[in-house]
């Protein structure tokens, strides 16, 4: 699913259901650095670090680069490799990594969501009446998407694109999104998320606007967001 929605520069390994509990050796795949974090982490919070971090080697692995240890660094963002550039996302049944060398992107967020409306109140802390306008919109004709989990998602994966660039908080209302979807499908699509504070110097260059993907699948809500080497705009 998450492949669906990055380049091929990309290597994306998840993990549904079932497939999060591998046996008990999950555990001891954690590094002991990694294992020090989470020592007095509650039994759910110890399997999804254990799992993401199992994609994330997997990744590595895929891209030819050593196993190693991801800790965590400011505001609990990964700290990546040198040379890797990457994001984690884990929710209930589900759990995802996405890598890329740092020579071919500037940054990648992924978020992934369960496919249900947002918590009441949650919405108005996170849209812009802008975009809350939009959002009506789309659910009036398209009811069978949950438009407000989807703006949630895309914010999250803006946000974890954003930091390692500028090592600063991006607050929900600073960023602009706005949704479409691919032409025949309702289930997939693009989004533009306008930034509304000075965005990240790129080779030189301050970026704009961050360009993303969505789907809907398998009761799931994913989104992702890649910075190219290159100004958008």
């Amino acid at each position: 699913m998450m492949e669906e929605l990055l380049p091929d520069s990309v290597v994306a390994v998840e993990a549904h259901g079932d497939e999060r509990a591998e046996g008990a050796t999950l555990y001891s795949e954690l590094y002991p650095e990694e294992a020090a974090l989470i020592a007095r982490a509650v039994e759910k919070r110890r399997r999804e670090f254990t799992v993401v971090r199992t994609c994330a080697r997997r990744a590595m692995d895929k891209l030819g680069v050593s196993p190693q240890a991801v800790l965590t660094g400011d505001r609990g963002a990964p700290h990546w490799p040198a040379g890797l550039i990457g994001s984690m996302t884990h929710c209930e049944g589900y759990a995802a990594a996405a890598l890329a060398r740092a020579t071919d992107l500037a940054s990648v967020g992924i978020d992934a969501e369960p496919h249900l409306p947002l918590p009441e109140n949650v919405l108005s802390s996170v849209a812009l009446p802008d975009e809350d306008r939009r959002l009506r919109g789309l659910a009036g004709e398209h009811p069978a998407v949950h438009w407000d989990r989807l703006l949630f998602s895309a914010k999250e994966s803006v946000y974890k694109a954003w930091f390692p660039l500028t090592g600063k908080w991006l607050d929900f209302t600073e960023a602009d999104i706005e949704v479409f979807m691919d032409p025949g499908h309702t289930t997939s699509g693009g989004f533009r998320a306008g930034l509304l504070v000075p965005g990240p110097v790129v080779d030189g260059r301050r970026v704009g606007h961050f360009e993303g993907r969505w789907t809907v699948s398998r009761g799931l809500v994913a989104t992702s967001v890649t910075v190219p080497l290159a100004d958008l705009g």
